[in-house]
């Protein structure tokens, strides 16, 4: 058996999948207090937009994925979180399927109780998910109950708020569609990121301590909440490979997110009335301050990661385009070397240069 077989054994078919589902369903926070007709207009709010995103989100990127428009599904939390369990099954290389190898009984439930935890406390954020690796090759999830907690929250106009929601998780669904390549890509990243370490463990503790020894003098970059840091302290403990993986895959998440930003920007005058609104209040509640447990548990998660990834990924799509255009812009989905490099998000000039 190979390294990369050996790997996904030891990931994908070490934890208790089925028990991550249940239980973490059971640990999700109760969803926000509505009527049935609050929460069917919801329903059918949600699955109307998404539709109708489909083609202005088209015509702004000109990316096409095929003539069909595809079904968004509205789920939620306990629903979003059986489905995230399948994808990460599948992303880790634990099978599609419910056959093959069992996990362990003692590790496998231990295993699946954390990633129950960690996907209950991520089920009431999350408004929506283009999952590549759902059966029949990708699906579109929309969470109807955080999608009604936030428009609350933001007192915005819930049907503008909707749409505004539906053109960012459609934008993904249509950067898949239109790139099959891109899947295999976060795949093949995860695959040598979840590779079982093969380093001696005194070199690892070794790597550690040497991080953790040079971030004394830096107590910004070691501050629990700093992206930096979380990152840095997981690099530091990674193998060159694993390492290069990892920038692989943030710097596609920041594209990912960037291009999604700048397409619901593009898009947004033109189908959502209120979106000046909307944008406003939605980023001061990025913003916001969070208490230190929540901070740490952000960080540890990569939320922070994620925040930063929808600025920088915009500011990158944004230059470029308005540089060259968004035609010119498509020929970043080519392939894994149109990619921007890690130092090429922040400067893109230097993408520009190399590839075009």
């Amino acid at each position: 058996m190979n390294r990369s077989a050996r790997a996904s054994f030891a990931v994908g078919r070490a934890v208790d999948w089925e028990l991550a589902a249940t239980l973490g369903g059971k640990l999700a926070r109760p969803e926000p207090p509505a009527t049935d007709y609050t929460r069917r207009q919801s329903v059918e709010q949600l699955t109307d937009s998404a539709r109708a995103s489909e083609i202005p989100v088209r015509e702004v990127t000109g990316l096409i994925e095929g003539g069909e428009i595809p079904e968004a599904r509205i789920v939620n939390r306990p629903q979003w979180i059986r489905a995230a369990t399948h994808s990460m099954k599948v992303m880790t290389g634990g099978g599609s399927d419910d056959g093959g190898a069992k996990p362990r009984m003692i590790t496998g439930r231990i295993a699946g109780a954390q990633t129950a935890a960690v996907l209950a406390f991520v089920s009431s954020g999350i408004l929506g998910q283009y999952d590549p690796f759902a059966p029949g090759g990708g699906e579109l999830l929309l969470v109807y109950p955080n999608v009604i907690a936030v428009e609350r929250q933001l007192r915005v106009a819930p049907a503008d708020f909707r749409m505004w929601v539906c053109l960012h998780e459609v934008t993904h669904r249509v950067q898949f569609r239109a790139n099959p390549w891109l899947a295999e890509h976060m795949k093949n990243a995860l695959a040598v990121l979840t590779e079982e370490a093969t380093d001696d463990l005194t070199e690892v503790v070794s790597r550690l301590a040497g991080y953790v020894r040079d971030r004394r003098s830096d107590p910004v970059a070691a501050e629990p909440g700093s992206t930096g840091g979380v990152l840095g302290l997981l690099r530091a403990v990674q193998s060159e490979p694993q390492r290069e993986a990892l920038d692989r895959l943030l710097v596609l998440g920041t594209l990912l997110e960037g291009h999604a930003e700048h397409v619901m920007d593009a898009v947004g005058p033109a189908v959502v009335p209120t979106v000046a609104t909307i944008r406003a209040r939605f980023d001061q509640r990025r913003q916001r301050k969070q208490s230190p447990l929540q901070r740490v548990l952000r960080a540890l998660l990569g939320i922070d990661a994620k925040l930063s990834q929808y600025t920088r990924g915009k500011a990158f799509v944004d230059e470029v385009v308005g540089k060259v255009g968004m035609d010119r812009f498509n020929v970043v989905w080519t392939d894994a070397q149109t990619l921007p490099r890690p130092a090429e998000i922040d400067v893109p000039q230097r993408w520009i240069d190399r590839v075009l």
